[in-house]
């Protein structure tokens, strides 16, 4: 029987467009994302580096791009909310244990909460006992670290536990550790199917 559900944020409750920030990239003439840009995102993820260092890297290999410019672009992946997702959360918070468990970063979060407003992501903040943000935990899935410190931070047992992702090896990695998995697919699933999918 499960009593706990962690669930992780992009494409699960906020739609994420990854086309549009590649567009929005192409646009300030970088060709592709190199393996130097792909490890300062890791490194800003885990909050590694501070978001002036992050931007200025990735400025390096954009050097007609102003660090306003860049920060404008990278926020272009994250769309709407749909409300009906935050209804859906609130009524299953008087029933489960909820988590939210999300790789990001400082500056999508930030743009994240002035572009939905404080009523909005307080309240959605407020569906769970405790958010978990990997530029603030220092790790990120998949590492099994990660759903290790939130089983043991809030004494959940994994049989017991359902973890929600669209990210294939982030629900292999949890699975290993004996929790309950639900690998969404997105543009075929949504996160109100979840009682649909007899997971509960």
């Amino acid at each position: 029987m499960i009593e706990a559900i962690i669930f992780d944020f992009g494409d699960i409750f906020i739609n994420l467009n990854k086309d549009a920030m590649k567009n929005a990239f192409h646009t300030l003439k970088l060709e592709e994302w190199n393996d130097d840009m792909r490890k300062l995102n890791m490194s800003f993820e885990v909050g590694k580096i501070s978001e002036e260092e992050f931007l200025s890297g990735l400025q390096q290999h954009i050097p007609n791009a102003s660090l306003e410019n860049i920060k404008s672009n990278w926020n272009t992946v994250l769309m709407d909310f749909p409300l009906y997702r935050l209804e859906f959360l609130q009524l299953l918070s008087q029933k489960y244990r909820l988590f939210l468990l999300s790789n990001t970063d400082a500056i999508h979060i930030e743009h994240f909460q002035e572009t939905v407003g404080e009523s909005f992501y307080s309240t959605f903040y407020q569906c769970f006992e405790k958010v978990y943000f990997s530029f603030e935990l220092g790790m990120r899935k998949p590492d099994e670290e990660i759903y290790k410190y939130v089983l043991e931070q809030n004494n959940l047992s994994a049989k017991r536990t359902l973890f929600v992702d669209d990210k294939k090896e982030n629900t292999d990695s949890a699975s290993k550790l004996g929790i309950q998995i639900w690998n969404l697919q997105v543009g075929q699933e949504d996160v109100v199917d979840l009682f649909d999918k007899k997971l509960l």
